[in-house]
C-alpha cells in the first residue's frame, strides 16, 4: 500500500488553488528567510481559517505548534505548507475536542485564496484533496511520533492577568487595554517557530511584560520582581529573549505585506 509521504511529497500535490503560493523571494534572499515567510503567511492563513471555522484559540494554537513541529523536522520545500497547514486544522480539532469537517475546512480555505467562489462541487478535485488532508494527517502524526498534545501559555497568562489585576488600582487597569494587549502578543508568537521554542510560562509572562510596559502601568515591587513571583525560574534573559524574537515577527509581516 502506498504510504502518505510517497503521495505527498513535492511541489505538484494539491489542487491549482493551492499551487506557487509559497513564497519564491529574490535571488539575494536566502533560504531561511523565504521559509520564515513562508511559515508566517501559513500560520496567518491557519488563524484566520480558524476564526472562520468558529475554532476556539486553543485548537487555533495547536494547529501552529503542530504545523511548526513538523516543518522543524521535514523541509518546506518537500510538502505543500498550505496542505499541511489543513491537515493541522484537522489534527487539532481531535486534540482539543473541537471536531472539525474536512468539508469545511476545505470549503473555506478554497474561499480565503478564492474571494466569492462558490463552495467546491463533490467532484473528483474535492475528494482527491480530502483524501490528501487525511493522508496528510497520518503523515503528520508519524512524524511528530504521536506526539501531539501540548502546554499552551493561555492558561498561564489568564492566571498572571488574574494577579496583577489584584496588584494594581481597579480605575487604572480599566483605563489601559493590558489584557487585550497580552491576549494579542499571545497569538501573534504563534506565527513563527518561537512558540515551540520557549517554554509556555515564560511567552505568558513577556506577553504580559511587554503589555503593561507598553501602558505604563506600574506593578509593586518587593524583594523580587513581579515576573518573578509569578514564575520564578524566570530571568531578565528569558523576557527579552521572547521579545526580541516576537519583534523580529513584527519586522517579519512588515516584509511580508
Amino acid at each position: 500500500m502506498e504510504g502518505p509521504s510517497s503521495r505527498l511529497s513535492g511541489h505538484q500535490d494539491g489542487p491549482v488553488w493551492l499551487a506557487g503560493r509559497r513564497d519564491s523571494g529574490g535571488d539575494m534572499e536566502s533560504d531561511q528567510s523565504r521559509d520564515m515567510k513562508t511559515h508566517f503567511r501559513v500560520c496567518r492563513f491557519i488563524m484566520e481559517t480558524g476564526v472562520k471555522l468558529g475554532m476556539r484559540s486553543v485548537p487555533v494554537a495547536t494547529a501552529c505548534v503542530l504545523y511548526h513541529r513538523f516543518f522543524e523536522c521535514v523541509s518546506v520545500r518537500v510538502y505543500e505548507p498550505y496542505l499541511v497547514a489543513m491537515s493541522c486544522m484537522y489534527l487539532a480539532g481531535k486534540v482539543e475536542e473541537q471536531h472539525i469537517r474536512t468539508r469545511d475546512i476545505i470549503n473555506v480555505s478554497h474561499r480565503y485564496f478564492n474571494s466569492g467562489s462558490a463552495p467546491l462541487e463533490c467532484d473528483k478535485e474535492f475528494w482527491d484533496l480530502r483524501d490528501s488532508v487525511v493522508q496528510c494527517e497520518l503523515l503528520i502524526l508519524r512524524q511528530l511520533n504521536f506526539h501531539v498534545s501540548f502546554q499552551h501559555p493561555h492558561k498561564f497568562l489568564l492566571h498572571y492577568l488574574l494577579s496583577a489585576k489584584s496588584l494594581v488600582n481597579r480605575h487604572a487597569w480599566s483605563r489601559t487595554p493590558v489584557s487585550e494587549t497580552s491576549w494579542a502578543l499571545l497569538r501573534d508568537c504563534y506565527h513563527g517557530a518561537m512558540c515551540i521554542r520557549h517554554a509556555p510560562q515564560h511567552i505568558a509572562i513577556a506577553a504580559l511584560y511587554l503589555a503593561v510596559n507598553s501602558y505604563g502601568v506600574k506593578l509593586p515591587a518587593g524583594e523580587k520582581e513581579w515576573w518573578q513571583v509569578l514564575c520564578e525560574d524566570m530571568t531578565k534573559a528569558d523576557i527579552d529573549a521572547v521579545i526580541s524574537d516576537l519583534l523580529q515577527l513584527y519586522d517579519m509581516e512588515a516584509k511580508c505585506i
